[in-house]
């Protein structure tokens, strides 16, 4: 394996849907019967798992035939030492289970893992440990399961109570501690013990701005400074994208792009992420004084458009309704671009007409060649200032791709340029 730490080869999960019941068990009994005449299983029929979550009502999923769900199908890729790779999805992609699988927490169904070390694993709060110990007692509980000796962990147990920040409850059963507690201390636990590789589920989300900025730092460190291997889940693009130099993308339990973390972000939001450039609201959305109830893309003409270039003046245009009289409302917008991060926020200036009750029509006009070429995501709001109060905010509203002709450009540079705005500025040149 050479600097290979972690191998996965043709991995296979399967679960068993519906009850064990007496029904289930004349099922068995006809499958067995079936496979030792060398017949085909007759109930042997499958679904993925993101076919299971379309499935809305109890009647679809009682005529449901398929018996078993697969998580994880023909799963191969190898990691080396030192790496850190991004796992990303949407929900029941299979990430959850492949990190199971990888913990050894759950066992595949076929396929093999092969593993060179120690494995962490920070999959959901309070995994790995006893609620009944104090945090102290956990933290050698935690380093005796990874084969480390009473020295080892205590030579180590400063720096994690400190990086945990948990001083003060070092010594109370961990039963007590708030979620947040919990996930600094496991964090801090298995960044700081002697693994070789660190398994990182969704649970930062559970901790605060400042910690998780803290994580992605002591990540990147174990990862240069001592050669850890990190895999790491998130939905924070952001994260992955600044943590991450491999990015391995799951789709309906199979592996559908692995490679340039950049690459794998791009790909994920392209097909998960599909643009929609216009909506209409059937569900309510909003308070007791303001509904959203439509939004679209539209150009210069106000017609509609489904996808901009950056040559091209566009609005994002929202209908709402302002169902009784009240305080001064602000429309506003949100813009993300595809990693996740805010481009701008812009709200209107006051007006007084949006204190009486009504519908209403908001447009943000967006001058030409001021984004860059790439997917774009508008959250639509209506706030009111004072007091604070927002009465409405989707924030993927619109999503919309910004394109560009590179045959345009007034220049002979026909690469891809970077930046989260283009803006076309001014430039003067002259002899001196």
């Amino acid at each position: 394996m050479s600097d290979v730490v972690l191998k996965v080869e043709n991995l296979y999960k399967r679960y068993r849907l519906g009850t064990v019941d007496r029904q289930a068990f004349k099922e068995d009994v006809a499958s067995w019967w079936a496979k030792l005449r060398g017949k085909p299983d007759p109930y042997e029929q499958y679904i993925t798992s993101n076919e299971l979550a379309n499935i809305k009502d109890s009647e679809s999923m009682k005529h449901l035939k398929a018996r078993y769900v697969w998580a994880l199908q023909d799963i191969n890729f190898e990691v080396k030492r030192g790496e850190i790779v991004g796992i990303i999805g949407k929900n029941g992609a299979g990430k959850s289970t492949l990190l199971k699988i990888l913990s050894k927490t759950t066992t595949p169904t076929k396929g093999q893992v092969k593993v060179k070390g120690r494995i962490a694993s920070l999959l959901e709060v309070g995994t790995g440990f006893h609620g009944e110990l104090t945090g102290r007692e956990n933290i050698y509980l935690n380093g005796a399961i990874l084969g480390m000796t009473r020295h080892e962990i205590t030579r180590h147990l400063d720096e994690i109570i400190d990086f945990a920040g948990v001083e003060a409850y070092i010594d109370t059963p961990v039963k007590r501690y708030s979620s947040g507690m919990y996930v600094r201390l496991a964090f801090a636990v298995g960044a700081h013990l002697l693994s070789d590789i660190l398994i990182v589920d969704e649970v930062l989300a559970v901790g605060d701005a400042e910690f998780q900025k803290k994580c992605i730092g002591k990540m990147k460190d174990v990862s240069t400074g001592e050669g850890k291997t990190v895999l790491f889940v998130s939905h924070n693009m952001v994260s992955v994208n600044s943590l991450c130099s491999t990015g391995i993308y799951l789709r309906n339990g199979k592996i559908e792009f692995i490679g340039n973390v950049r690459a794998a972000i791009n790909k994920y939001l392209s097909n998960e992420n599909a643009n929609v450039t216009i909506r209409e609201w059937n569900t309510y959305l909003g308070d007791d004084e303001a509904r959203l109830i439509s939004a679209k893309l539209i150009d210069e003409n106000y017609n509609h458009i489904t996808v901009v270039d950056i040559s091209q003046k566009f609005g994002i245009e929202y209908e709402y309704e302002v169902v009784k009289n009240g305080a001064e409302k602000i429309p506003n917008i949100h813009l993300y671009n595809s990693k996740g991060e805010c481009v701008f926020v812009s709200g209107e200036k006051s007006s007084k007409n949006l204190t009486h009750k009504g519908r209403y029509k908001t447009i943000l006009w967006i001058p030409s060649h001021l984004l860059n070429d790439g997917t774009y995501i508008a959250g639509i709001a209506l706030s009111t200032m004072i007091p604070l109060k927002v009465h409405f905010f989707d924030k993927e509203a619109i999503v919309f791709n910004v394109i560009e002709n590179v045959n345009g450009r007034d220049n002979l540079y026909n690469q891809a340029i970077p930046g989260v705005i283009r803006p076309k500025l001014e430039w003067q040149t002259q002899i001196i």
